[in-house]
């Protein structure tokens, strides 16, 4: 799907016509441009797995799925590639960065620990009214799932887990944290495309809330860590898996059909 295009052009001193007023107001007051647009989607497409790791990005597929011209979409593919979420290669096209399967390693490690410990501090700092909410969230993610809905399921799952880490009532710990699921989102959402394991994480998540409701916070923390040393693992198996070479191209601009993960 394209995103929203230029605003339509009005003789000098007149009122612009149709929408363009609505736009060029939206504009003043803060709305993205298109620019920012493209960055924006390109981004999700790259973390929510519709362009797997590896995946060559062809320009002209890039122009036409995101409806924009060539300069937004090259200083996308510069600032994605600052974001470490494509890698440019001279005189040839960008490819969605590979997943370094080391890297991911130690980053896992740290996650592991760094979300078990505020899983305990939630226990004990979290309201009743907090860990309902959770409840409601986790009801939610399990009938994304059983409606196949893929991305709406990992974003409610992404949700739960800084639901829990806002729970441990630290502001220390919350920015460590955010600056390290920047990090690992793209992974962690390989991990849970792993065959089985959404089904898994909807048990452990299911098990997590219980031991928040019973304010138990040895065993959630345990029962966290181990949640999420186990994406770790799948992850690392994924990256230590035979590639096919050359990596993937995205479809022709005749047919630009959307890519699968």
């Amino acid at each position: 799907m394209g995103l929203s295009g230029a605003a339509r052009e009005t003789p000098s001193g007149d009122m612009p016509t149709g929408d363009a007023a609505p736009r060029r107001a939206a504009r003043r007051a803060g709305a993205p441009s298109l620019a920012d647009q493209v960055v924006a989607r390109l981004r999700e497409m790259i973390v929510f797995l519709e362009l797997a790791p590896g995946a060559v990005l062809s320009e002209p597929w890039l122009v036409e799925r995101l409806g924009a011209s060539r300069t937004p979409v090259r200083e996308a593919l510069k600032l994605l590639a600052s974001e470490g979420l494509v890698l440019l290669r001279r005189n040839r096209a960008a490819i969605v960065s590979p997943l370094d399967g080391e890297a991911l390693v130690h980053l896992f490690e740290v996650e592991a620990e760094l979300e078990g410990f505020a899983a305990g501090l939630a226990a004990v700092r979290m309201t009743g009214a907090e860990i309902e909410r959770l409840a409601k969230l986790q009801a939610e993610m399990e009938e994304r799932h059983a409606q196949g809905d893929r991305v709406g399921y990992i974003r409610l799952n992404q949700k739960i887990h800084f639901q829990i880490v806002a729970g441990a009532a630290n502001p220390a710990l919350a920015e460590t944290h955010a600056r390290l699921i920047s990090r690992l989102q793209r992974a962690r959402n390989v991990g849970l495309s792993a065959l089985g394991r959404v089904e898994e994480s909807i048990a452990e998540h299911r098990r997590i809330l219980e031991a928040l409701r019973a304010r138990d916070a040895q065993t959630v923390r345990a029962l966290f860590a181990r949640h999420v040393e186990r994406t770790g693992r799948l992850v690392a198996a994924h990256c230590a898996a035979p590639k096919p070479k050359g990596g993937r191209r995205a479809p022709s601009r005749k047919s630009a059909p959307d890519p699968q993960p």
